[in-house]
């Protein structure tokens, strides 16, 4: 009985992460609570066991007394003298229990004692394993579609993706193997509540710390990320080697790296941007891929003015807006974005004292793709405003013409 006791200690030490002095210790408080059960009380009742062989002793101490009035703290002398021919009245003595002969509803109950010992302590581990992963990625199977929320199992325990968490558009079916981002772990009767989250920012920045070495050993440093989840991802990243490019090594080979992330994330659209302690550079680059050719900046106020060429008016606020929302988040600043007929017209906003080399002859560079917009977007203007909790907020001054509102160049 012992090697099977020994066995099955091992068994729960290694399957359940319970620690054997643990389970020793429910041992123990089920045989005093099987004891209290049979005799009534155990205040004067002891167990000893030998945590390597299991070995065991149940004892009570009782009180000599030539009259018993208690039989489970005193016991009559004669009775005692069977135990131990010295004894005298006023001694204490040992006398062994065994548990073999307590009855059916003391076992059970020592049973379940055991039981419910090891039901807490195999969720207080999940609940320190997760806890310690807390703003970490994991990778997970999906269980089961509960209502709006989706089931996700992490091994040792499930986790519930909730509605508000989960990326619109994407379906998750049951089998399907995700990563996802713990936001939290909490204790209930039930056991742990660990909440994850697909959209949040930070799932992005973990993603690359997997994929791109430089990323994990510090090299690189991703200083801001703003995310749009399911379809737009800003990173600013900068490198404290100069030796080292921050957006080639994010890029990768052919670009492997960022579409293994961007693989991960079911096809969202990643723009990795230099970070620039210049705030106007900064702005400049986060509104990639437009081109610019004057920004002006307000430090204090966390402003900025932005011109465009004309033909890149579009390109710069992007699909709805979301190319612009996303360099207001990622840099910090409210942009107001201008094209280069509306920054002439404007008062007080003076282009020419800002324009750049580049620009003052008048001549662009081509975009990318050499396309341009034949004509130029005129009467609209934009402003976008992100504060330091990630709120956006997008006013819309004055609309283009219809042709030309809906026009498109975020690709």
């Amino acid at each position: 009985m012992n090697t099977e006791l020994i066995e099955a200690i091992d068994l729960l030490e290694r399957e359940k992460e319970i620690s054997r002095d643990t389970l020793f210790e429910a041992i123990e408080n089920s045989l005093m609570i099987a004891c209290r059960n049979n005799f009534g009380k155990a205040d004067n009742i002891h167990i000893t066991m030998d945590h390597e062989t299991c070995e065991y002793e149940v004892y009570a101490e009782k009180t000599v007394v030539e009259e018993v009035e208690d039989k489970s703290l005193e016991i009559s002398l004669e009775d005692a003298k069977k135990e131990n021919p010295d004894a005298k009245v006023g001694d204490t003595i040992r006398i062994d229990i065994n548990s073999k002969e307590f009855g059916r509803i003391a076992t059970q109950n020592a049973k379940n004692a055991i039981l419910q010992k090891i039901r807490e302590e195999e969720r207080n581990s999940v609940y320190d394993r997760f806890s310690g992963l807390t703003r970490d990625v994991v990778t997970g199977i999906v269980q089961r579609v509960s209502g709006r929320s989706i089931s996700i199992n992490l091994g040792k325990a499930d986790a519930i993706l909730t509605e508000s968490e989960q990326v619109r558009g994407e379906i998750l079916r049951p089998t399907d193997r995700v990563k996802v981002y713990i936001l939290d772990v909490r204790h209930t009767p039930k056991g742990p509540r660990i909440t994850v989250s697909r959209t949040h920012p930070e799932l992005v920045k973990k993603l690359f710390e997997s994929e791109v070495a430089e990323v994990r050993d510090g090299t690189v440093e991703i200083r801001s990320i703003s995310r749009e989840a399911g379809s737009r991802t800003k990173i600013a990243v900068y490198s404290n080697d100069p030796d080292v490019d921050a957006v080639g090594a994010c890029v990768g080979m052919n670009g492997n790296r960022v579409n293994a992330v961007v693989s991960e994330l079911g096809g969202e659209k990643i723009d990795i941007v230099n970070w620039d302690e210049n705030p106007a550079l900064f702005i400049e680059n986060a509104l990639s891929p437009s081109q610019v050719i004057s920004v002006i900046v307000d430090p204090d106020e966390k402003t900025a003015k932005v011109v465009v060429p004309d033909f890149q008016l579009s390109l710069a606020i992007g699909k709805e807006g979301q190319n612009a929302r996303l360099a207001a988040r990622l840099t910090g600043y409210k942009i107001d974005i201008k094209s280069e007929t509306q920054a002439k017209d404007a008062p007080g906003f003076r282009m020419e004292d800002y324009l750049t080399d580049e620009y003052e002859d008048g001549e662009y560079e081509e975009y990318e793709d050499g396309e341009y917009q034949e004509e130029p977007v005129t009467g609209e203007e934009a402003v976008f405003e992100e504060t330091a909790d990630a709120a956006e907020e997008t006013e819309v001054i004055e609309e283009a013409p219809a042709d030309d509102a809906g026009s498109e160049a975020d690709e």
